[in-house]
């Protein structure tokens, strides 16, 4: 106030006005309450603006990931090859094989999950996931 003769206002008062700064407006009552509903309502407009466009970018997104992913189809009876995880005792470094097998599919789960058995029919404790296998060929 001393320097320009005006005092200071804050940014943060210019959109959120505070007592002062209706005060300084001569703004009565209604008018600033009618002020207020009017951005209300614009918020709400705004709001599903952004939400069509974030859903439009998806979409977007996803039919550009979904053009170069090939579904894999894994039957009963296919030989796969197993990752091994680095947690997985199988792991001994950084030049042991990434996969083991060959073993044959035995069932197919609806979630996307495959029992493994061993060649000679020993089937493999738990559900591995489709992620960590993949085909063998002969």
């Amino acid at each position: 106030m001393l320097v320009y003769g005006t005092e200071d206002v804050i940014p943060t008062e210019v959109e959120i006005p505070s007592l002062r700064i209706i005060q300084e407006a001569e703004l009565d009552d209604v008018e600033w309450v009618k002020s207020h509903y009017e951005q209300l309502a614009l918020i709400d407009g705004k709001r599903m603006n952004a939400v069509c466009h974030g859903q439009l970018y998806q979409n977007r997104m996803s039919t550009a990931f979904n053009k170069r992913v090939k579904p894999r189809q894994f039957t009963p009876g296919l030989l796969v090859l197993k990752k091994i995880f680095p947690h997985q005792d199988e792991a001994k470094g950084k030049f042991s094989p990434n996969w083991q097998g060959p073993y044959m599919v035995h069932w197919v789960l609806a979630g996307g999950a495959l029992i493994l058995a061993k060649m000679d029919r020993e089937f493999w404790p738990k559900p591995i996931n489709l992620y960590a296998v993949k085909h063998y060929y002969v």
